[in-house]
């Protein structure tokens, strides 16, 4: 398998796809908000990227969820299981392609898997608090590195209803041990893992972020918040996704003007890519090698770097 990644507006779609199209490969990707349906401006699907010179490039785990449903860590690791083995018995290549570094690392390091059902008992205690105290709760269980869990009041209290749960279910924790070798294929993974990143110069990656955000809103990113509103997705549903959907809703319900929406956006998603940067950096420490490739090679340099790298 071939793993591309990378911070938002590197252009790792565009470069999964082109590698694809060369390789007779499928993609696989692995962002948290791409698996909904209708949800598609707000999380740049740019499916018009998987085309290329006519030819339509297969890819997988792209509106597979309903919007407001919460899909996460454990849902991805099995969906990605099943896509890859569906690529493989075809004797295709699957490139795992995206920038939500929990679930690449799932995949990638072989993560035991447990889905933490929920706990009605606690979320009862939780609810009447505010978004401070709870954020004070959830730093009892741990250091605070992804702000996302705090977005809001019902982020918080899932991410203190996960720590609980890990908390009094230690052998479930998520990411401290491999699976057992019954789950051969993700240990064959570990040891056949092309892992490509992309590499953007800082002030490039913020003003292609700026545009980026530009344009889409240009091209209706509004009206798709609308359209998921008028049916019957709610307000604190889309809030919950974050980034776009989060800031996009408030203004669209009236609880922000359209220049505060757009200049909070601005800086939650710069300070998101630069988050993303840091879990990648965090990968290599924890044993992961990643080729890193600067993103503004010509796309046929950039293809013959990976080919190079592919052992024959």
């Amino acid at each position: 398998m071939i793993t591309i990644l990378g911070p938002t507006a590197c252009g790792k779609t565009s470069f999964a796809a082109h590698l694809a199209a060369k390789l007779d490969a499928e993609i696989i990707s692995a962002d948290s908000r791409q698996v909904y349906r209708g949800m598609d401006l707000g999380t740049g699907k740019d499916l018009e990227d998987y085309c290329i010179d006519g030819k339509q490039i297969p890819y997988h785990l792209i509106d597979i969820a309903e919007p407001g449903e919460k899909y996460n860590v454990y849902q991805f690791q099995r969906d990605f299981l099943n896509a890859y083995r569906d690529i493989t018995q075809r004797k295709k290549m699957p490139i795992l392609c995206g920038g939500t570094g929990l679930y690449l690392e799932s995949v990638i390091r072989n993560y035991r898997m447990s889905e933490v059902p929920q706990n009605p008992e606690l979320r009862k205690q939780l609810e009447d608090k505010s978004l401070p105290e709870l954020t004070a709760i959830l730093c009892q269980y741990k250091k605070l590195h992804n702000t996302t869990d705090v977005d809001t009041a019902k982020r918080a209290i899932r991410a203190i209803e996960i720590e609980e749960f890990y908390r009094t279910h230690p052998d479930s924790q998520l990411g401290t041990e491999l699976v057992p070798s019954a789950r051969q294929t993700l240990s064959e993974i570990q040891q056949h893992n092309l892992i490509i990143g992309l590499s953007i110069d800082r002030d490039l990656r913020r003003e292609r972020i700026s545009a980026r955000l530009k344009q889409r809103l240009d091209n209706g990113m509004l009206d798709e918040i609308r359209h998921l509103l008028s049916l019957g997705v709610k307000p604190e549903d889309l809030i919950y996704y974050g980034l776009e959907y989060k800031y996009l809703t408030l203004h669209v319900i009236g609880q922000l003007s359209y220049e505060e929406m757009f200049r909070q956006l601005e800086i939650v998603i710069h300070q998101f890519a630069k988050r993303q940067m840091t879990w990648f950096r965090g990968m290599e420490r924890r044993g992961i090698h990643i080729h890193w490739i600067d993103s503004q090679l010509p796309m046929e340099e950039k293809i013959n770097r990976v080919i190079s790298l592919i052992p024959h």
